[in-house]
């Protein structure tokens, strides 16, 4: 693997650990502190696909997802005191959530840019994230928060994600974690806007460098 693949990889890395913590703890009442770090991980996917091409894209995403997926493991094992009660720093059902909606929705983003890639400079990376962020969002809070799949982890309690709410506190009753779901997902919609700021100032500094 080319050397300059590993800032890339490194940071995906950071992303995924940092969002697996995060995701486990509530900003306000529908959006849980995971929403604003994990949506970095699509903007480091773009910039990979259009610096290096979609190859290097998903090299960098498989092994930011092994990488992830590794300490989140050992993540699981770490066990943290607070509020009198002990707890692991990641859930294995959190793990498993977010390394099967990472490596799907990655994946996802990879191919859609690659089919907008001809097209302005905006496009692609729009286009890739916003259909990448909706299928994450889908899978990760169905999988590591529905009452329908406490077996996948028996032991870690989530009957709170569970609580029938309206959904954002005005619309139809729904369980909690879907209205957190759909917090997350129009935080993602935001930020993918925003991100093609920072896209576009990264890609043009990666494209002006000697190589």
């Amino acid at each position: 693997m080319k050397r300059s693949y590993l800032p890339g990889i490194l940071a995906m890395a950071a992303v995924v650990v940092a969002s697996n913590i995060l995701v486990q703890f509530l900003f306000g009442n529908w959006l849980t502190w995971g929403a604003f770090t994990y949506p970095i991980a699509f903007l480091i996917t773009d910039i990979m696909n259009r610096v290096y091409g979609k190859n290097a894209a998903r090299r960098v995403v498989l092994a930011g997802f092994v990488t992830g997926v590794a300490c989140s493991l050992i993540g699981t094992q770490i066990m943290l005191q607070g509020d009198g009660y002990t707890y692991p720093a990641v859930t294995l059902r959190i793990a498993i959530a977010s390394g099967l909606a990472f490596l799907t929705a990655q994946l996802l983003d990879v191919s859609v840019f690659a089919a907008f890639r001809e097209g302005k400079w905006w496009r692609a990376p729009l286009a890739s994230t916003l259909v990448g962020s909706s299928v994450d969002t889908a899978l990760f809070f169905t999988i590591a928060f529905s009452g329908a799949l406490t077996w996948i982890e028996p032991g870690n309690d989530v009957s709170w994600a569970g609580e029938v709410l309206p959904l954002l506190g005005a619309g139809p009753m729904m369980p909690l974690w879907v209205s957190l779901g759909f917090a997350d997902w129009l935080v993602k919609l935001s930020l993918a806007l925003v991100a093609l700021v920072p896209f576009r100032i990264i890609v043009g500094k990666l494209n002006t460098q000697p190589t």
